[in-house]
C-alpha cells in the first residue's frame, strides 16, 4: 500500500497573499491527516515565501503522523531542522526566483555541501532523505552518502501526462521507465523510495503502482481541488486515485 504525504506549502501561500492569519496550515495537516493522509509535507525555503518557521514549530507539536520537512541543505536550515526535529528531513535543491522546486538536488555537483549537512543531521539523530532526479547516477551517489531513503522527482513524468497518460503514451512511459528503473536500483541498494512533485488525480495511479515506491508527496493539485471541495474530500480522492479505496 503506498503511502501519502500530503504537501500544505500551498496553504501558507494563499495565506502570505494578504499577510494575514488564515487560513492555517496546522489546520490543514489535522484535516488532512483525519482525513486519511500518512504524513504532512512542508517546504521550509531560505526566502519563506509560504511556511514560516513558527509554521514548523506549530506542526512539530500538532501532526500526529509523520512530519517531513523540505529544506536546502544549508547551515540555516540544518539549525532550524535541530531545533524543531521534524519525523524527516528531505533535501531539495533552491534557486531564487524559482516558482517551484525545478529539479532534483544535483549529488554529483553537491556531494561535499550535502555529505557536511547529513553528517550534523545524522548526529542528532533525525531521518534524511534526498530529492533528487530519476537518474541512475545520482541513486547511487545517493546510497553512497548512506541516507536511509530518497524521493525521485516526477516532475518530468507529470509534464508529459498533465492531463490523460493516454495522449502521450510514449512519452508517458519513457518517462515512467525512468522512475521505474531508479526505484528499482535504489530498492536494490537497500533505500526506501519516495516519490512526488507535479502528480495529480489523473496521473498518480502510474507511480503509485510502481512496486518499490513506497510513499508520494503531493501538494499543488491537492490544494487547489481543497480549494473547490475542502481538504478532507481532497485528500480521500487522492487516496482513491492511488488505489488505496
Amino acid at each position: 500500500m503506498t503511502k501519502l504525504g500530503v504537501n500544505i506549502d500551498h496553504i501558507a501561500t494563499i495565506r502570505q497573499a494578504r499577510h494575514a492569519l488564515e487560513p492555517d496550515p496546522v489546520a490543514a495537516a489535522v484535516i488532512a491527516e483525519l482525513a486519511g493522509a500518512d504524513g504532512i509535507t512542508i517546504h521550509l525555503r531560505g526566502d519563506r515565501r509560504h511556511i514560516q518557521d513558527d509554521d514548523v514549530r506549530r506542526l512539530r507539536e500538532t501532526v500526529t503522523t509523520r512530519l517531513n520537512m523540505e529544506m536546502a541543505p544549508t547551515p540555516e536550515m540544518v539549525r532550524i531542522a535541530l531545533r524543531f526535529r521534524p519525523d524527516q528531513v528531505t533535501f531539495v535543491p533552491e534557486k531564487p526566483g524559482e516558482v517551484t522546486t525545478e529539479g532534483g538536488l544535483d549529488i554529483l555537483k553537491n556531494r561535499k555541501a550535502a555529505a557536511s549537512a547529513i553528517r550534523e543531521l545524522q548526529k542528532g539523530r533525525l531521518e534524511i532523505s534526498l530529492f533528487i532526479d530519476p537518474d541512475l547516477a545520482q541513486v547511487d551517489a545517493a546510497a553512497e552518502l548512506r541516507v536511509p531513503m530518497i524521493e525521485l522527482n516526477t516532475r518530468s513524468y507529470a509534464e508529459a501526462c498533465p492531463r490523460s497518460p493516454d495522449l502521450d503514451r510514449a512519452t508517458v512511459q519513457r518517462e515512467l521507465n525512468k522512475i521505474t528503473a531508479a526505484s528499482d536500483r535504489g530498492a536494490g541498494l537497500g533505500l526506501k523510495i519516495l516519490a512526488g512533485h507535479g502528480l495529480t488525480y489523473r496521473n498518480v495511479r502510474l507511480i503509485s503502482d510502481i512496486a518499490d515506491i513506497v510513499e508520494l508527496n503531493i501538494g499543488h493539485n491537492i490544494v487547489a481541488r481543497a480549494a473547490l471541495v475542502g481538504m478532507a474530500r481532497a485528500v480521500k480522492e487522492m487516496l482513491q486515485a492511488m488505489g488505496r479505496h
